[in-house]
């Protein structure tokens, strides 16, 4: 059944384990996104082309989906969303409610966390 839902379909181990892998992948996003923002601001405001910023720094260590795929739809002007604002918060909060247990701390996250409560706000 799950290989009619996707294609990379990895075990990752008890129950619970799948949920935990949720949670690395929307603190990766959370964090990245802010790079992505900051990074076509940095462009912008420095007199770069941010086209040619991102087809320079999009294929090396910078590289991600986020930049590749949702950063030329910013410069676009498409901000339809992919994920709505109010369900990534959710994730971000349980993230940081399940480090907390952990007895780790996630600055990143909480960051990220408090920006897009703010733009869930406007």
């Amino acid at each position: 059944i799950l290989e009619r839902l996707g294609t990379n379909i990895v075990h990752q181990g008890k129950a619970g384990a799948g949920q935990h892998t949720k949670m690395c992948n929307q603190i990766a996003i959370a964090s990245n996104m802010i790079g992505v923002c900051e990074a076509l601001a940095y462009a912008k405001r420095s007199g770069l082309d941010p086209l040619k910023v991102l087809e320079s720094i999009s294929q090396g260590a910078a590289g991600s989906w986020s930049l590749s795929n949702l950063a030329p739809r910013m410069l676009a002007g498409d901000f339809q969303p992919g994920f709505y604002v109010k369900h990534f918060i959710k994730d971000m909060k349980i993230a940081l409610e399940e480090a907390e247990k952990m007895n780790l701390q996630l600055p990143g996250l909480a960051l990220a966390k408090s920006m897009y409560e703010e733009l869930a706000k406007a």
